[in-house]
């Protein structure tokens, strides 16, 4: 039995339609014209306990509407929505309970309170035992590194550090279900890794189910095994990254490094991209020719210092899909 679940969900914002000028405003008052914006559209999900799964798409895509329906705050237009067996816009004491959410630009901590006040405060809120609130925090304080800050103002804190308390705040009272909304923007690369650790460790260690939404796909591909991917409110993804980078990362990148510059280095199958100072990249279609055949091509051919093949990353795969929209069966051209 899936942990998260969804059958045709569905979110409608309405909104008036105002009319410019004065006249238009008294016209609103008396007459009003409504406009609706479908935000998410009959979405199905499915989430197992344990899954550590990305949810990405542009922006206005649905992503954040999806989890904060998910979380209790948004009630659902239509469609049916169950988390850890309870549905939690009908009982969100509970469902609080069952899960911990880190906003990134929005933080659950006390502003003008030491961070490890904010954190003793939750422990009262939630009715933490004492010892399992102390495991927690002594091994959130070592993961995250925030022993050096840790008795300081939050209002003091660099947002890396602030974010790393957000985390900790979140997971004090051990969720089943963390959800993460850009947990990681802005923060430099020594504060994401942290971060990534720490996500590591409660999913793998503490067996916690994730849904993390970002735009930025280095978190999802070192994290996440499956991807789902929302746009214009429907999902139009679900399933392994390495599923669909087989299926849209058709081509590689053949780099080689010459002992001598050429001025036309040829290799039968491949297309020269750029050609400079004996640096060499070439484009091709993996489909069409393998990596060894052209490797080959190219040890008979020139003399070589270095060969280095690129694998397509997830962030141009999303971004295709973005462009030319998703189609499940493809065939080669």
């Amino acid at each position: 039995m899936p942990i998260i679940r969804t059958r045709s969900l569905r979110k409608v914002f309405r909104t008036v339609r105002r009319a410019p000028g004065a006249i238009g405003a008294l016209r609103t008052l008396f007459s009003r014209t409504y406009e609706d914006k479908v935000a998410v559209s009959a979405v199905d999900i499915d989430v197992e306990r344990g899954e550590l799964v990305g949810y990405i798409g542009p922006n206005g895509a649905g992503k954040s509407t999806t989890i904060k329906m998910l979380t209790g705050i948004l009630v659902p237009t239509s469609g049916a929505i169950e988390v850890a067996g309870i549905v939690p816009y009908e009982r969100r004491s509970q469902n609080a309970r069952n899960i911990g959410v880190v906003f990134g630009q929005r933080s659950q901590l006390y502003w003008d309170l030491p961070l490890i006040e904010s954190f003793e405060l939750l422990r009262a809120i939630y009715n933490i035992p004492e010892d399992r609130y102390q495991h927690n925090l002594r091994t959130f304080t070592d993961i995250l590194e925030m022993e050096p800050f840790i008795r300081t103002p939050v209002r003091q804190l660099s947002l890396g550090q602030r974010m790393r308390g957000d985390f900790a705040a979140a997971l004090l009272h051990d969720p089943q279900i963390v959800y993460l909304d850009e947990p990681t923007i802005g923060l430099d690369v020594i504060a994401k890794e942290a971060i990534r650790d720490f996500v590591r460790h409660i999913n793998e260690e503490r067996g916690a189910t994730v849904i993390l939404t970002t735009h930025d796909l280095a978190d999802v591909e070192r994290l996440c095994r499956r991807i789902i991917i929302i746009d214009n409110g429907t999902v139009i993804y679900d399933g392994g990254i390495e599923s669909i980078k087989e299926q849209y990362g058709t081509h590689r990148t053949l780099i080689l490094t010459l002992t001598a510059p050429h001025p036309n280095p040829e290799l039968d199958g491949a297309e020269i991209v750029s050609n400079e100072h004996g640096l060499v990249r070439y484009r091709f279609d993996r489909r069409r020719v393998r990596p060894d055949q052209l490797i080959r091509q190219a040890t008979e051919r020139y003399e070589l210092r270095d060969v280095t093949i690129e694998e397509p990353d997830l962030e141009s795969i999303i971004r295709r899909i973005y462009l030319e929209g998703y189609r499940q069966e493809r065939t080669p051209t």
